[in-house]
């Protein structure tokens, strides 16, 4: 077997672990979610939320990680072989994720090209993204290159890949959400959106923007998806986990609030104040906001550094999400890093092809109702995610007992939050991710609106 590479240090964990939570969820859910919600009570709940569960979250995939300096396919074997199906079940998510994230991926550099090239007024029709991801070859043309340019990242290995695209990109993707930001809230008629997004309402604070904020923290964080325990693998034994995670989790978080101040304002700009106009999903990102940028003074610009950033985010995130599954083959099945990659994007090439159909030649195959891709996503984020949350948690809670993940904290020194940490992990944690696991089934049935 290789020898396990470890990142330089803690900078180039904090932002390859940043990079891999701060994609695509933060640059279009997030913002959409803050505006149904209250803006300003979610970003509250957020936030809270954020410093407890999401903390005990990633710290616990951190420490499992590096006790066992092993990916998630092997971690929780090592730690009880009677529990080594976790393991499995815990890298079937970042499979099914990884595809259609890459498909999505190639969509956001057709859309950085299309600002490019200056055709920004074609895309600001009602019926471009449509026609475009119905096509059969053209989506296939651009996936290909985000799935390849993933993969190129992966061979370079931990060092000269994943964190060395971190140290650049992360950094860049600060400034440019700082600067979009700037230019955006002091657009004319932007303070409405603002005071709407940083203003908490009280009567906004109910249990659905609770479940809201706290499902939007789970995928936010890429909690339960593997990727933690996998980084943590690689994080050096000097380095103190809990201040790590404290500045992933900042990182994270901020990048989030900013997201929402460039679109938020932004869009209630161009549809005079209507919130609905932020759309769910793709429209928000694919329709809307196109028409925003030709809207817009200087529009090609922003628009131009808008979707580069959104594609620096979205290339660290299926870096991260390939990652997991590469490590996880590797460890399985001691093959070298190289042919690990190979298999694992020709799975995800082939599998993406059949999520792109699923817009067009394919359109009328349906799994339960579902297009190729949206069951993909049902399967991976409405039901594994959680379930694979809530097994961890128990898992630590009552086989491993917590005292395994705070020793491993405390290599570095006193755990200050153990007692707090307990009590999550055994108890709130998971009756929270079983909160979001019944909500997430409940809203993808129509249920519950979510």
């Amino acid at each position: 077997m290789e020898q396990r590479s470890t990142f330089s240090g803690k900078l180039g964990f904090v932002l390859a672990a940043a990079g891999s939570a701060v994609g695509l969820g933060n640059l279009w859910r997030f913002p959409y979610l803050a505006a149904k919600y209250g803006g300003g009570a979610f970003l509250l709940v957020y936030i809270v939320l954020a410093i407890t569960f999401g903390f005990v979250l990633m710290v616990t995939e951190i420490a499992i990680g590096r006790k066992t300096q092993l990916s998630p396919m092997e971690a929780f074997g090592s730690l009880n072989k009677k529990w080594s199906w976790l393991g499995k079940l815990a890298t079937i998510v970042p499979v099914l994720i990884f595809p259609y994230y890459c498909l999505i991926g190639g969509w956001v550099t057709k859309y950085a090209g299309v600002m490019i090239s200056g055709t920004v007024k074609q895309a600001a029709s009602d019926d471009y993204f449509g026609s475009f991801i119905g096509k059969t070859g053209e989506p296939l043309i651009w996936f290909l290159i985000f799935i390849i340019a993933t993969a190129l990242v992966i061979i370079f290995g931990v060092n000269k890949g994943i964190e060395k695209l971190s140290r650049v990109l992360m950094p860049a993707l600060l400034v440019l959400t700082v600067a979009l930001s700037i230019y955006v809230v002091t657009r004319p008629g932007a303070g409405a959106g603002v005071k709407y997004y940083l203003m908490p309402n009280i009567k906004d604070l109910n249990v659905k923007t609770f479940l809201a904020a706290l499902g939007q923290l789970f995928y936010s964080m890429s909690l339960a998806m593997g990727i933690m325990i996998t980084y943590g693998s690689y994080f050096s034994k000097k380095e103190h986990i809990s201040k790590s995670a404290r500045q992933i989790e900042v990182f994270d978080t901020l990048i989030a609030l900013l997201a929402g101040l460039m679109i938020i304002p932004a869009v209630f700009v161009y549809s005079g104040g209507d919130k609905e106009a932020l759309g769910k999903g793709p429209s928000l990102m694919f329709v809307t906001l196109p028409k925003v940028f030709n809207d817009m003074a200087a529009g090609r610009i922003i628009g131009i550094l808008f979707f580069v950033l959104v594609l620096f985010a979205a290339i660290t995130s299926s870096v991260s999400i390939m990652e997991a599954i590469v490590a996880g083959v590797v460890d399985k099945y001691n093959t070298s890093r190289n042919t690990a990659t190979v298999i694992v994007a020709f799975y995800g090439i082939l599998v993406g092809i059949a999520c792109s159909f699923g817009f067009g030649i394919w359109s009328n195959f349906k799994i339960i109702g579902f297009d190729i891709l949206d069951f993909l996503d049902f399967v991976s984020n409405s039901i594994l995610l959680p379930l694979v949350g809530m097994l961890t948690c128990i898992f630590v809670g009552f086989v491993v007992k917590p005292k395994t993940i705070i020793d491993e904290i405390e290599l570095n020194g006193e755990f200050k939050l153990k007692g707090f940490y307990t009590l999550m992990i055994k108890w709130i944690a998971p009756l929270l991710i079983f909160f979001i696991l019944v909500s997430s089934i409940l809203d993808t049935a129509g249920i519950l609106s979510i």
